[in-house]
């Protein structure tokens, strides 16, 4: 065993995991996260945490286990920086490389609009619209009644409804 062969099965399993679902699963983070260096910061984090369970976790469920340790990561981090990061009232004019989302939406567009929502409206949303989970789900994978979820996604809702980023969906063009 001292010597270097081939990968242990699990190792290898991970990285064929992590080679197909990574830029999904950066793209949930970004949208959870609002910042892709933090985003990046944060699914390396869960990527770390996940390998060291990996044979623990069930393979039918893996995606949906890295995405709630997504979830949860990003919770851990407002709990613990809450009290040192101040947001700024304007974001810095970044260039995100153009992405797939990008042919969908204006990802600086949608970043604007979903950093109005508080954070459980923005995962309510993320995982509800983006990743088409059910509402039971979204609960299970937050740990909230159906019924939160339900409250939390109108309100947001309601909010990007009227956010300017959003004043031209709807209307007619010419």
């Amino acid at each position: 065993m001292g010597s270097r062969g081939a990968a242990a099965p699990a190792e290898v399993e991970f990285t064929e995991f992590v080679s197909v679902h990574y830029d999904r699963l950066l793209h949930i983070a970004d949208l959870i996260v609002g910042d892709r260096g933090r985003a990046e910061d944060l699914l390396q984090t869960v990527l770390v945490r996940t390998f060291l369970r990996w044979s623990a976790i069930d393979a039918a469920h893996r995606f949906g286990y890295v995405r709630a340790a997504l979830v949860r990561g990003r919770i851990d981090w407002w709990r613990r920086l809450s009290s040192r990061e101040r947001p700024v009232p304007v974001a810095a004019d970044v260039h995100a490389v153009p992405d797939h989302a990008g042919l969908v939406a204006d990802r600086d567009m949608v970043q604007r609009a979903l950093s109005r929502l508080t954070r459980r409206e923005r995962a309510v949303v993320v995982l509800r619209y983006y990743e088409d989970l059910s509402e039971a789900a979204i609960a299970r994978e937050l740990g909230l009644a159906r019924g939160t979820v339900k409250s939390a996604c109108a309100r947001a809702l309601g909010k990007l409804r009227v956010a300017p980023e959003f004043a031209f969906v709807g209307e007619e063009r010419s």
